[in-house]
């Protein structure tokens, strides 16, 4: 008997894969694979293990894009049950990566195997990449199977990353997009002294003050069709010696830019400096990228998701480009098409995190018909 995805995700939450560990999920997914005809090449690099595995050589080539591990579980105490002990009741299969995202990591793999079994000679190529390095730093997980593939010309035609985008119910939103992150730690230089003697010090809090203000009213941009307006937050300042009688030397500011389309990182970073420069900040100024956005417009991909989603569940979905970021951004570089789109989200990185099993069951319905949609011309 095949092994269904609710006893496929059981087997995977049951494996204590926090982040960076893999704990042994890959080993299930090609175990499962391999009897498919998926050529499947372990890419491991500390600490981090890496799954791509492609069944054919033609075009267009299908990816489905995931994560094994998953975040630490908080206090155990306050959880019903052991986290990774898989439990349904009443409906609900618990327990950790129940929706991030080990419920869709399953589902690909049954959708991958019914599609297989109905189209033994379909066109195009299928393929999955699953890394154990998404939910943490992310440096030697996604980002460096796609400089692999990168190296040696292999490109992806579309990609459906199983993070968990539904909202209220599955299928009502799918994320075609997410906007970038900047990151700038700015340090201000300024005199230490004695409060009583301002005039032999100077203040650095004072001197960016005006320029904090400035840069958390200025309109970045003001997006377009698919994305917010880009925002700039302040995430921490920290200056002062702990005394009330001294004018600090130094102080340290770190601010986040979430960016869309409309703006570059270059356009952002010369707004910044120019805004420091105006105020007469003496300033150094590291930048961290955390991610360029991506998009990915209406057509063959999109369109595929939302009527999968609507014969299956009878849902229309909502384009979405909010959120935080994902390996998406990686994969974009080798993909002209991708899109995020899987279970309901309510409990992820909670304690008792849970899924109810009717989700469980139409997932890889609705992978399989995007599938179909794609590659059979159904």
């Amino acid at each position: 008997m095949e092994t269904s995805t609710l006893e496929l995700a059981q087997q995977l939450i049951a494996r204590r894969s926090v982040s960076p560990e893999d704990a042994g999920c890959l080993d299930l997914v090609m175990a499962q694979l391999k009897p498919l005809g998926f050529e499947c090449e372990i890419i491991a690099m500390n600490g981090v293990t890496n799954l791509w595995a492609r069944r054919g050589k033609a075009l267009p080539l299908v990816c489905f894009a995931g994560h094994t591990d998953v975040v630490p579980t908080g206090p155990l105490e306050n959880w019903a049950i052991d986290p990774f002990t898989p439990t349904v009741k009443n409906g609900v299969l618990h327990g950790r990566g129940a929706c991030d995202m080990k419920t869709s990591i399953a589902a690909f793999v049954v959708a991958l195997r019914d599609f297989i079994n109905a189209h033994p000679d379909h066109p195009g190529s299928l393929a999955v990449m699953f890394t154990s390095d998404e939910e943490g730093p992310a440096i030697d997980g996604t980002v460096r199977v796609v400089e692999a593939l990168a190296r040696r010309g292999e490109k992806l035609d579309y990609c459906i990353v199983g993070e968990p985008t539904s909202v209220k119910q599955l299928g009502d939103m799918i994320k075609n997009g997410r906007r970038g992150s900047l990151t700038g730690i700015l340090t201000v230089n300024g005199i230490q002294g004695h409060v009583a003697y301002p005039h032999m010090a100077r203040n650095p809090i004072h001197e960016v003050a005006a320029a904090i203000a400035d840069m958390a009213q200025i309109e970045w941009d003001r997006g377009n069709e698919y994305f917010p307006p880009t925002t700039w937050q302040v995430s921490n300042f920290n200056s002062g010696t702990g005394a009330n009688n001294v004018i600090p030397g130094t102080a340290r500011v770190q601010f986040n830019f979430r960016f869309s389309t409309a703006s570059t990182v270059e356009s952002l970073q010369t707004r910044v400096h120019g805004i420091l420069d105006k105020h007469d900040v003496q300033y150094d100024l590291e930048w961290r990228q955390d991610g360029r956005p991506f998009l990915t417009p209406k057509g063959d991909l999109v369109d595929a998701v939302a009527r999968a989603i609507k014969e299956v569940t009878g849902v229309t979905t909502a384009l979405s480009t909010t959120g935080g970021t994902s390996d998406g951004r990686f994969i974009a570089d080798i993909c002209p098409q991708v899109v995020e789109f899987g279970p309901t989200n309510a409990t992820i990185h909670k304690v008792n995190e849970c899924l109810p099993v009717v989700e469980v069951e139409a997932l890889p319905k609705i992978y399989l018909r995007v599938l179909e949609l794609l590659l059979s011309h159904r």
